[in-house]
């Protein structure tokens, strides 16, 4: 065996983890950032409390998932099961909206918008307050424990358990009336499933957002190597401008070659880049699974080359084929409208027109219809034919609907009810409570003499007598095959 392939067998197959010590950062990413922070969190914690009046007997809280009832409250729109569609059409809209951004500015999302993003941010900021920056940081974790430390990371763990319990409780928040529920979760009788689903939540919180952090987003989150595959040559990236940086050389070994007319970078090397990063890597490296964009190190770096007295954007959203094409001298060329995000669009477009399309035209009501197999028909004594259906009626308004029937598609058809009242017109009525269903058995008869084939379609029809809104649903009317 050689030496090289002797020092191969040696690589380790598992590398330990490095812990990484983000050092705190100015600049209009980071300013974006916060606010986009800010934003988030307040949705999500304050959201639960938004009231929104609906009328009587039913909640009036804006979001809320309704599980006890079989219902999905978002302000004015009401979800039902039988439209879980919506939320199918949602997911569709959430995928081609993130392939959107994915195509226009890589992994915007990750750095920017990702729940595992904003609550790391906030764990950190929680962290540098009570252990100081990363300098600080690093000495503490180097030297022996004291008093000092030990309180200041008692106090850092305990402030994060307070924001991920807090994490799980406005979770949960949403399932039931928020302040019925954070009544009875202070009083202790809350479900038992509410106390059991804040402390899952909490640990995850706490362990994915203070304990893993970047691991989360390098090992764990698929979306890295997803967006791999989906990106492409004009999608803007954090890059470093190495036609800019290189070569490497110290602020005064640059001012010294630029007298000469020799090559300088303007990249002196500080680090900066890499002590802002929140994953740990080095920007200059290139392209990395691990770079989530969030843009810090173009903050860093940009207060560097301000204080150099050079110009801004040494790191910035950037294509690798941009850098190519100055260093052959050419000009920078940025498509974001091009063929693949005019795609993306207009499929944002196609399903959120849809859907919206769908909201506005939606009926509060609901038929199904079910023939009865056995027997397929009846022939009455008088020779009228009768076949026997399940109708079912669905009311999704919170008052009770009556509902007149009636039967079409046949000469002389005639529809009766099991259980029915008639109404002035002597239409058999069927009386749906709030928010429910009722199924009943409806007799449709067709008199003798009437030709009928072995199969034909009727329809059966579901007015309400007060709103007007009208139902449908199609069956087939069966009949023997001498009846003609």
């Amino acid at each position: 065996m050689s030496t090289a392939e002797a020092d191969q067998d040696d690589i380790p197959l598992f590398a330990a983890s490095r812990k990484v010590y983000p050092q705190s950062v100015a600049g209009p990413f980071r300013r974006a950032k916060w606010l986009i922070l800010f934003l988030c969190l307040g949705i999500y914690y304050l959201l639960p409390f938004l009231r929104w009046d609906r009328g009587p007997y039913l909640p009036n809280q804006a979001v809320l998932a309704d599980i006890a009832n079989n219902r999905f409250y978002f302000f004015f729109i009401e979800i039902w099961p039988q439209e879980v569609y919506y939320f199918t059409g949602l997911l569709i809209l959430a995928a081609f909206v993130l392939f959107l951004m994915n195509a226009v500015a890589g992994r915007v999302w990750c750095g920017y918008l990702c729940p595992q993003t904003v609550w790391t941010d906030l764990f950190l900021s929680v962290e540098r307050f009570f252990e100081g920056d990363r300098r600080e940081r690093m000495r503490r974790d180097a030297e022996p424990w004291g008093f000092d430390t030990l309180w200041r990371k008692g106090a850092k763990h305990a402030v994060w358990l307070v924001i991920a319990w807090w994490t799980g409780g406005a979770w949960v928040l949403y399932f039931a009336d928020a302040p019925t529920l954070v009544r009875e979760l202070a009083t202790f009788t809350a479900p038992l499933s509410a106390y059991v689903w804040i402390a899952i939540l909490t640990f995850t919180t706490y362990t994915l957002a203070g304990i893993m952090r970047e691991q989360v987003c390098k090992y764990m989150c698929p979306w890295p190597r997803i967006q791999a595959a989906l990106t492409d040559d004009e999608a803007l990236n954090v890059t470093y401008r190495y036609d800019r940086g290189e070569p490497r050389v110290s602020v005064k070994q640059a001012a010294r070659l630029r007298a000469q007319g020799a090559p300088a970078g303007d990249c002196v090397d500080c680090f900066q880049c890499v002590a802002v990063c929140p994953t740990g890597i080095d920007i200059r490296d290139g392209a990395q699974v691990d770079c989530i964009q969030c843009g810090l190190c173009i903050d860093a770096c940009d207060t560097v080359m301000t204080k150099i007295g050079r110009p801004t954007r040494l790191i910035a959203y950037d294509t690798d084929g941009n850098v190519q094409r100055r260093l052959a001298g050419l000009a920078a060329i940025y498509r974001p409208v091009r063929l693949r995000t005019l795609i993306y669009l207009a499929l944002i477009a196609i399903v959120g027109g849809a859907m919206l399309w769908q909201l506005a035209t939606r009926s509060t009501a609901g038929i199904s219809v079910l023939h009865e197999r056995t027997p397929l028909f009846v022939t009455l004594s008088d020779g009228a034919i009768r076949n026997a259906y399940a109708v079912r009626l669905l009311n999704k308004r919170p008052e009770h609907r009556p509902f007149a029937l009636t039967v079409s598609g046949l000469p002389g058809v005639r529809i009766e009810a099991v259980g029915a009242s008639p109404s002035a017109d002597l239409r058999p009525v069927v009386t749906v409570d709030p928010d429910s269903s009722r199924e009943v058995r409806v007799l449709v008869t067709v008199p003798a003499g009437v030709p009928l084939a072995a199969s034909q379609v009727i329809t059966i029809t579901a007015s309400d007598l007060f709103a007007g809104e009208t139902v449908r649903a199609d069956d087939h009317f069966m009949a023997p095959e001498t009846h003609r």
